[in-house]
């Protein structure tokens, strides 16, 4: 999925865009039907699977912007012949995009990206930007939060951010299957943000930074401020305990991995 902000870019900066859309994918095809990119004269955004495949609907987008033709299709088997041996087939659809086919398929991405999973980022220190980072072209909606403004300042820009003195209060307001992870700079804020997004029950994945030695400390404090509160659901250490490597980088792409998982992106 492209986002809007990128395609909004593209948009922009180039001048003359063809889209082309897989309108069938049989068999064994690199992408499914539905699957799109966008193509200028000098540059490219999104890819329908490589390969040949590409290659060619690149170079007969280019050839339309030249012609000045508004859609074209062509159908092409997946062969030997074109260097692919995948032995599907698939038809493709281009078009010159207008201002209002331009405005209609922003308004389809920004309804996408609504429906993505709520990924909660707290705290923007450096394993909270690297795992930001990580999820940026992944299919999630992120929200990288943190108290502290000159550590939110050092995230991509591009990425949703908040600073807040009231991070709990963005858990309460979260929507119902969202996942919360809890990087902060401070243990006991950790504890009450796990605390609060465990009480929810509705969390699709509450994970915190930590070793088995924060975890029984969490337990423990749980017990004496939480009446009939577990910590069942609460995945700490995160990246299933099998992080070796402390890099902010790993860490975030073990993270990332869990992610997918949880929501059936993997």
């Amino acid at each position: 999925m492209i986002r809007s902000i990128v395609l909004t870019n593209f948009f922009v900066t180039q001048p003359q865009i063809v889209q082309i859309v897989v309108d069938r994918a049989l068999g064994s095809a690199p992408r499914g039907s539905g699957t799109e990119m966008f193509v200028s004269a000098s540059d490219r955004l999104g890819t329908i699977g490589g390969g040949q495949l590409e290659h060619r609907a690149i170079a007969a987008a280019r050839q339309m912007l030249e012609r000045g033709d508004i859609e074209t299709q062509f159908a092409l088997p997946l062969g030997p012949e074109i260097g692919q041996c995948c032995g599907g087939h698939v038809s493709l659809r281009l078009t010159l995009l207008d201002a209002t086919r331009k405005t209609a398929l922003l308004n389809i991405a920004a309804q996408a990206e609504q429906a993505l999973p709520k990924v909660y980022i707290f705290g923007a220190g450096h394993v909270g930007r690297a795992l930001a980072t990580g999820l940026k072209p992944l299919p999630f909606a992120l929200r990288l939060i943190d108290s502290r403004e000159s550590e939110i300042a050092l995230a991509d820009p591009a990425i949703f951010s908040k600073v807040t003195p009231l991070p709990e209060a963005e858990i309460r307001q979260a929507p119902k299957g969202s996942a919360f992870v809890i990087l902060t700079h401070d243990h006991s804020l950790d504890f009450q943000l796990a605390a609060e997004a465990l009480v929810r029950r509705d969390a699709a994945y509450v994970g915190m930074i930590g070793s088995k030695t924060k975890r029984a400390a969490l337990e423990k404090w749980i017990k004496q401020t939480h009446e009939d509160l577990t910590t069942d659901a609460l995945i700490c250490p995160i990246g299933g305990g099998r992080i070796r490597n402390k890099l902010p980088e790993v860490i975030a792409t073990f993270v990332a991995a869990e992610l997918l998982v949880v929501f059936g992106a993997s």
